[in-house]
């Protein structure tokens, strides 16, 4: 089968190479997925990158990255029923702690990582699930259904707060968002109630009247070091902040006073470790979202399996508006 693969740090035109290897045969309680479409995230190209801290080499001798991916189960694994032959499929961890992921024409893996496509939803569709959509989900519904709160989401117009936007204003809340200006319409039409620049020096004041001066009730936050100043003063009491970045200050400083008086929460949300039934209950509020038509993933571009290099510096870029996907075929 074809693949891009890598088995050095460096930059993607570097060390990425597309090579002729074998395809994988399934083994007990895997299935095998010809993709259609490999999904590309910042975490695939830091990887590659070898930005992770503490880690020096690859972890394997070759590796095909990417965790996200759509296909059609081709063959299953003994304890896997045939009668999955044939499925439409989406794909998570497909090279979380594994040496193969999606960038590639096949992949083997456990039969629970790959997740029926609902009919209303293609490949490419399918290919923003993993990462992005069951981030936005686990952050938006931690801690069950957001009916009547008011939700802040920073970063609106990112592959994760674009879509965290359309699940919580689906789902009952009343969405605010910041962005940057000229992302604004795109975040309004996600379904955010109130969209706001993100650089505003008086932002903080301009979301609490949103608020009625209540406060926020849950926050989705992709910058939590830049922002824990701004999320003590709108955050109402008993809130909680569900982040799953802090990109510009991993090393954040806390008012802890200002976060202790409101009995904030904080809830660090790693969707590679997600416990399974809460994963379980993510991938159910996806599904039912694509069903309904409440949810449209943002794509940035789509480039052919050999341009993954491309695709890897395009994921890095400041100001994308969706994600970014390989078509395989």
């Amino acid at each position: 089968m074809h693949a891009m693969i890598y088995s050095r740090f460096g930059p993607p035109h570097e060390v990425l190479e597309r090579r002729e290897i074998p395809t994988p045969d399934p083994g007990p309680g895997e299935v095998l997925v010809r993709l259609h479409v490999s999904g590309v995230n910042p975490s695939d190209a830091k990887a590659r990158a070898g930005a992770r801290p503490g880690v020096t080499k690859p972890a394997f001798p070759r590796i095909i990255p990417h965790s996200d991916g759509a296909g059609v189960i081709e063959a299953v694994g003994d304890g896997v029923p045939a009668g999955r032959i044939g499925s439409r499929v989406w794909i998570w961890n497909g090279q979380w702690q594994r040496a193969f992921g999606t960038a590639a024409e096949y992949i083997a893996l456990p039969a629970a990582q790959a997740v029926p496509l609902p009919e209303a939803a293609d490949f490419a569709t399918g290919a923003c699930l993993g990462i992005p959509g069951l981030t936005a989900a686990q952050t938006v519904f931690g801690a069950g259904c957001v009916a009547g709160q008011r939700l802040l989401v920073s970063g609106g117009a990112g592959a994760v707060g674009h879509n965290a936007v359309q699940l919580a204003s689906a789902a009952g809340a009343e969405v605010i968002a910041t962005c940057s200006p000229t992302a604004m319409e795109r975040v309004r039409d996600a379904g955010a109630a109130h969209v706001f620049d993100y650089a505003d020096p008086d932002l903080a004041d301009k979301i609490m009247d949103a608020t009625n001066r209540h406060g926020v009730d849950r926050a989705v936050e992709v910058e939590f070091g830049a922002n824990a100043g701004l999320l003590s003063e709108v955050m109402a009491h008993n809130g909680t902040v569900a982040t799953y970045g802090s990109g510009k200050d991993m090393t954040p400083q806390l008012p802890f006073g200002a976060y202790l008086f409101k009995a904030l929460k904080i809830d660090i949300v790693l969707i590679y470790i997600l416990p399974d039934v809460e994963r379980q209950a993510a991938i159910a509020r996806l599904n039912h979202a694509l069903e309904a038509g409440t949810l449209r993933p943002a794509i940035e571009a789509r480039l052919p399996l050999d341009q993954c290099a491309t695709a890897h510096e395009t994921v890095m870029a400041p100001g994308r508006a969706g994600a970014m996907l390989l078509d395989i075929a």
